[in-house]
């Protein structure tokens, strides 16, 4: 596939200046070679907070946590955005998507909380998993209505913390971004995009083994993935953006077809010419720009409908 074809010049330059921090390598990164190397990245792109936005880094059940609110609120909002960081359950930080938090604060004018989940290889699931449902449970626990979101892995831990809390905690939304949710990977956008830009199957393989530790699980359940369910039923409303040139991109489609089959509120917006990780080129690519727009419209609905 000629992606050069699909993706226009200001997304492609986003592209470009993205992979001149992951280097050519003759033996695949280590996982801290790949810290350093997406961490740099991150910096180059971190577009600044907003005026009017303060954070302040804190434990939330244990786990390490950044919490964005108003500079003109002197107690919580009543309702808080968790976010959940990509990064294939290996790179990615409070650091790493600060910005993004930064900004959804200041569009919704709600309190968000960032959590700095533990990680794989070091870590392997449940750890992720585990810190994303103590943060979530403890800000349920005192009274707080929540909007999930998050972002690829991140995007997947919320979905699945959603998924199996369902019959005891109830969400205003979930808000993933092209996320990965356990859908196969010989099939479908996984083999059309399997050579894409940004992601590719290669990196899913290794992001994947890394996940659990290098020792792969002998079955898959819901807290991995949550097309590894079959019941869609009772989930919060949903929004999901996928992008048109990513292995990623059947997971969204299919949660929310199984979603809408169950009667559930699901809107999914694939966007065509865009790629895995394209957040970061928001501020340069009109494309990116127009449906970051969307992401930002449809969290400001989930957070009025308090």
């Amino acid at each position: 596939m000629n992606y050069r074809d699909i993706i226009d010049a200001e997304t492609w330059a986003f592209i470009e200046r993205t992979g001149a921090f992951f280097p050519p390598s003759e033996k695949p990164l280590t996982a801290t070679e790949r810290r350093q190397c997406y961490d740099a990245m991150c910096r180059e792109f971190h577009a600044g907070r907003p005026a009017g936005v303060v954070a302040e880094d804190l434990p939330i059940a244990g786990v390490p946590c950044r919490r964005y609110r108003p500079d003109s609120s002197t107690a919580e909002s009543a309702v808080t955005v968790v976010y959940a960081h990509g990064g294939g359950f290996v790179v990615g930080n409070l650091a790493s998507h600060d910005d993004v938090c930064a900004e959804f604060c200041a569009h919704t004018g709600c309190d968000v909380v960032s959590v700095d989940y533990r990680l794989g290889p070091e870590d392997p699931h449940p750890a992720a998993y585990d810190d994303c449902c103590a943060v979530i449970d403890a800000l349920a626990a005192s009274g707080q209505k929540l909007v999930l979101a998050g972002d690829s892995a991140g995007a997947c831990l919320v979905a699945s913390v959603a998924h199996n809390t369902r019959q005891r905690l109830q969400f205003l939304g979930q808000l993933l971004i092209y996320p990965t949710l356990g859908g196969r990977s010989d099939t479908g956008s996984y083999v059309t995009h399997a050579n894409a830009p940004m992601l590719n199957a290669q990196d899913m393989q290794y992001y994947h083994e890394a996940r659990f530790g290098g020792q792969l699980p002998a079955a898959y359940d819901t807290a991995m993935g949550v097309l590894h369910d079959t019941d869609f039923s009772g989930l919060p409303p949903t929004y999901i953006m996928t992008a048109g040139c990513d292995p990623l991109r059947d997971d969204g489609m299919h949660y929310a077809a199984k979603i809408e089959a169950a009667g559930g509120d699901v809107e999914w917006d694939d966007a065509p010419g865009l790629v895995h990780g394209c957040l970061r080129g928001r501020t340069s690519s009109r494309a990116i720009a127009a449906a970051y727009d969307k992401i930002l419209a449809a969290l400001k609905g989930f957070t009025a409908a308090a």
